[in-house]
């Protein structure tokens, strides 16, 4: 009897170890990495992963905020994924106005301290803000259309993580105009633009 549930037990441990390898294994093969330098770029340009094939490419539903304080957007600049609402907060005594020029001009009016206007961002691109009451106001949201971006630190480097496998086009945003097609295999993916 204990030789059968040694047995037993051994082949339930063996499966269970079996089963945690492949887990492991297949996390892993989703979960790249892109890691690179943009040349001559200062920090805050935004590197991300192009259109996924088979893929939904949109974040609807998911909210952010971005407030008017101390006559300034805060945060100045913000990366959001094609089908976010951004709720703009008018934390100031003074009414504030928000508008674009593009990708697709609006205007969402003026509003007084502690109301919030809501804007989904479906456009892919950037969008520069400004107040009509304020003209020294501006910010910007970057609108991408994937949740694989990072911006590059002041020496022009970036990493991009959780990255599928594939064949992929990085894109650059709010800097110079470039594409580059990369194959992401296994583990980390190196790319110089």
């Amino acid at each position: 009897m204990k030789s059968v549930l040694h047995k037993s037990l051994l082949a339930l441990s063996s499966a269970l170890l079996l089963l945690v390898i492949i887990t492991a294994l297949a996390n892993t093969s989703m979960a790249q990495e892109i890691q690179g330098k943009v040349g001559g770029v200062r920090a805050g340009t935004i590197v991300y992963v192009d259109w996924i094939k088979g893929s939904e490419n949109k974040a609807e539903g998911k909210h952010v905020k971005m407030d008017q304080r101390g006559m300034k957007f805060v945060p100045h600049s913000l990366i959001v994924q094609r089908g976010t609402t951004v709720e703009f907060l008018n934390s100031d005594a003074v009414g504030h106005n928000v508008y674009w020029k593009s990708p697709k001009p609006n205007n969402l009016g003026t509003w007084p301290q502690g109301e919030t206007k809501s804007y989904t961002f479906w456009d892919v691109g950037v969008v520069t803000l400004f107040c009509n009451v304020h003209p020294e106001m501006s910010g910007y949201i970057y609108v991408v259309p994937t949740p694989f971006y990072a911006q590059t630190k002041a020496d022009g480097s970036f990493v991009i993580r959780g990255v599928p496998q594939g064949h992929l086009t990085l894109r650059l945003m709010g800097g110079p105009n470039k594409s580059k097609d990369v194959d992401v295999g296994g583990g980390t993916t190196n790319v110089e633009f």
